[in-house]
């Protein structure tokens, strides 16, 4: 019982190994974006979020002015 703890052990730690030497050749081959791409997408994504805000804010006026004229003529 005591040999396949040292087994697992073993194995565990190759795997491990293994692994992280896997990770550190994968990172070798990233190619990392500039400051300037980074900086240029993070100027887009904030505009496209305020967009959506606006989108959705207004929608939303629309459907609850929508849904109120209806309750009152309904509820008459």
């Amino acid at each position: 019982m005591a040999e396949e703890l040292v087994a697992k052990k073993e194995s565990w730690i190759d795997s491990t190994r293994a692994y992280l030497n896997d990770i550190r050749s994968e990172m070798k081959r990233v190619t990392w974006p500039s400051r300037l791409q980074v900086q240029s997408t993070t100027l887009v994504v904030i505009f496209a979020v305020f967009l959506f805000a606006a989108y959705f804010k207004i929608v939303d006026q629309i459907i609850d002015s929508t849904v109120v004229r209806l309750y009152s003529i309904l509820s008459k």
